[in-house]
């Protein structure tokens, strides 16, 4: 990671031209500025904690689903249930946050999202299938807020380094998933209990809670929530820039949730070893580190946006393709490909957290992009669980799954195309 951040994303089709946004936000930079270093300490070290919570509890629980349904003894519709319950909380408690991080601030609103996940988390640890679920729904519904809050927090807090702020919470974020994808199966048998492996995963979840507390307490002191008021994000639907980021969200989220569900038990009904299957998985985690980084890199430079979508979408299809063809002893190259696909996830969370003309439209699109996204990409891993234990198999899943990686590369030239000017819809502004 370069020790100054990237330069803005200068594509002139980018959601939100990059030299625009100095100027849309002066008082949030004085204000930056103006911050004593501990403050700012305290700030990138609450972005670390909460990156490496992001993804840890679903890769956790997804690398031992077959062993959770083993021990536990849930049917089929259980089992294609759990994977979903991500991608449904991150819709329907996402859809909350603009106006609960209006009523709290940004930071109340996140420091209670993360009271949740841990405590969701740790009750996943109480073996029987009703806690499992309950403890899903329960942290998954706090993530969704912090995933659609975490956009605002990086403009509020580091408005001069968007860049370079997303990018160090999304490889936190993606370092965590690939640890716990790695870790969780032989802690599940240091443990000698699935359940508790992926309750012990609540303690990190813990540690970003109160981690974030000084954050939470130097904004209260100094009020830095609650001046901009509040954005209603559905009337933005209605603008080309809110449609377009929330067509590209749900075509990611769909993909990378999907394959984040069910990978590893993919692999495993395909003959590998669950702790092999498990090494594939945090493969194709670690390989989305260095590609978003690449990504980013490439998408700031002058024209380069659209050359950045491109690449990603096509090797997402060259991954799918890999893993229809590819006999499962050559997983590795299916993961590598795949793993450089979820890259895209970086290059998408910049786009948001540039939109908007102030902190509270930011919180709108993100929420509208992640609420209506996730909805949408719950289908995903949903739909791949009925599929399998329908067909019996993966080829009708994977090749749906392909068709929407060519429909990414569709949104992805449209949103890198003509620029999404004019002023957004604020008829919901309250």
């Amino acid at each position: 990671m370069p020790a100054t951040p990237p330069p803005a994303i200068a594509n002139p089709a980018s959601a939100v031209p990059a030299a625009r946004v100095p100027a849309q936000q002066p008082a949030a930079v004085a204000a930056m500025k103006a911050k004593p270093r501990s403050a700012v300490v305290f700030g990138v070290v609450a972005l670390v904690l909460i990156g490496l919570n992001l993804r840890a509890g679903i890769t956790g629980a997804s690398a031992l689903l077959h062993d959770l349904q083993a021990v536990l003894d849930y049917g089929p519709l259980v089992a294609a249930v759990i994977p979903s319950i991500p991608t449904l909380c991150f819709a329907v408690a996402g859809a909350g946050t603009s106006w609960l991080t209006g009523r709290l601030g940004v930071e109340k609103a996140i420091l209670l999202s993360l009271a949740m996940l841990a405590g969701g988390l740790l009750l996943r640890g109480i073996p029987a299938t009703g806690m499992l679920v309950a403890g899903s729904v329960i942290g998954m519904s706090g993530l969704a807020v912090c995933n659609v809050a975490m956009p605002s927090f990086i403009r509020e807090h580091f408005a001069s380094r968007t860049s370079l702020m997303t990018a160090l919470y999304t490889v936190t974020m993606t370092t965590g998933a690939t640890v716990t994808a790695v870790a969780v199966v032989p802690l599940a048998q240091a443990l000698g209990s699935p359940s508790a492996a992926v309750g012990a995963i609540g303690i990190t979840a813990v540690a970003a809670f109160l981690g974030f507390l000084p954050v939470v307490l130097h904004a209260h002191r100094n009020s830095t929530h609650g001046t901009s008021g509040r954005v209603s994000p559905w009337p933005l639907l209605r603008t080309r820039k809110g449609l377009l980021l929330t067509a590209i969200f749900t075509l990611q989220a769909l993909l990378a949730y999907a394959l984040l569900s069910w990978f590893p038990y993919m692999l495993t009904t395909m003959g590998l070893s669950a702790s092999d299957s498990g090494l594939m998985f945090g493969l194709m985690q670690l390989v989305s580190v260095p590609a978003g980084m690449i990504l980013i890199a490439i998408g700031s430079r002058p024209r380069m946006l659209r050359p950045a979508f491109y690449l990603v979408s096509i090797v997402m299809v060259l991954g799918l393709v890999a893993l229809l063809a590819l006999p499962v002893q050559l997983a590795s190259i299916s993961a590598v490909l795949l793993g450089f696909g979820l890259g895209i996830f970086p290059l998408v969370m910049v786009m948001i957290s540039r939109s908007g003309a102030s902190t509270a439209e930011t919180t709108a699109l993100s929420t509208l992009a992640q609420s209506s996204g996730y909805l949408l990409a719950t289908a995903g891993p949903f739909g791949m669980g009925l599929l399998h234990g329908a067909t019996g198999g993966w080829t009708l899943p994977l090749a749906l799954l392909l068709v929407l990686a060519l429909v990414q590369i569709v949104v992805a030239h449209l949103i890198t195309g003509s620029p999404m000017t004019g002023k957004a819809n604020t008829s919901g502004t309250k």
